[in-house]
């Protein structure tokens, strides 16, 4: 199975300048954890909602700061041709839930999160499992 049969296609994203507030109600609106940020159809960064709170409450950044200053910038793609275990490694080695799937120019094709991989794989019992232990934190990779 490869990224793209199971990646989000249509992915709402936003750009650096937004404001915390609108990735904020972006997020509540749409029922997401996290918004790809997007500049001139490139990736640049994305937000989750524990950036706008850890990084933007927490430092006492007000809702109208801009969201390039919370956004994680270290990005972690995959590409739509490649395997969807692939995907799985790269999270269990990040520690992260969901993945931006890019095309060669470095735009924006979709996202992909464990949800998307567990009901796909949901007959997979090592694979579930995987999962899990990528969502609780636990350290997957160093298992013997």
């Amino acid at each position: 199975m490869r990224v793209g049969d199971i990646m989000t296609k249509s992915v709402r994203t936003a750009s650096p300048s937004a404001t915390l507030r609108e990735v904020a109600e972006m997020m509540r609106n749409g029922d997401m954890g996290a918004v790809p940020i997007v500049d001139e159809n490139k990736l640049v960064g994305i937000v989750t909602d524990r950036d706008i709170v850890v990084r933007g409450v927490s430092e006492g950044l007000t809702s109208g700061a801009a969201i390039s200053e919370v956004m994680t910038t270290e990005l972690f793609t995959v590409t739509s041709d490649e395997f969807a275990f692939e995907a799985i490694r790269l999270m269990g080695d990040k520690q992260i839930r969901r993945i931006p799937v890019v095309n060669a120019d470095g735009s924006l094709a979709g996202i992909v999160a464990i949800a998307d991989i567990a009901l796909e794989m949901e007959d997979e019992q090592e694979i579930a499992s995987t999962l899990e232990e990528i969502s609780s934190g636990a350290s997957f990779w160093s298992k013997k």
